[in-house]
């Protein structure tokens, strides 16, 4: 993957992902972050789960330390928020919605402020 390419993917994810590392750990750890999303495979732990746990390996490591598969992970993050946001809910059921829930196991938390 070009350079170019990578700056894209990195800045695209970083609009993409509004919650810092220690936020997004707090999150998935709730009842409620375990309560949304489509269960993948034996462990049953859901894929927005599982791919919370992943941004937030992201976000720790450094820019020289981000391997192809990482920049694939961060177009897939950046990919779903973007999707997902376009299907936001009526405005009074947003802050306990599943739509917010799945939203921030992606990291994306829609109620944080810019």
């Amino acid at each position: 993957m070009a350079d170019d390419d990578r700056d894209t993917v990195r800045k695209d994810f970083g609009e993409a992902v509004n919650m810092s590392a220690s936020e997004l750990e707090k999150w998935l750890k709730t009842d409620e972050s375990q309560s949304v999303g489509q269960k993948s495979g034996d462990s049953g732990e859901s894929t927005g789960h599982e791919s919370g746990r992943r941004i937030v390996e992201l976000l720790h490591k450094k820019k020289g330390d981000l391997v192809d598969d990482d920049y694939a992970h961060m177009r897939k993050v950046h990919g779903y928020v973007q999707r997902h946001l376009a299907q936001e809910p009526a405005k009074e059921d947003v802050e306990t919605s599943k739509w917010r829930y799945s939203l921030m196991n992606w990291g994306h938390d829609p109620l944080k402020k810019k």
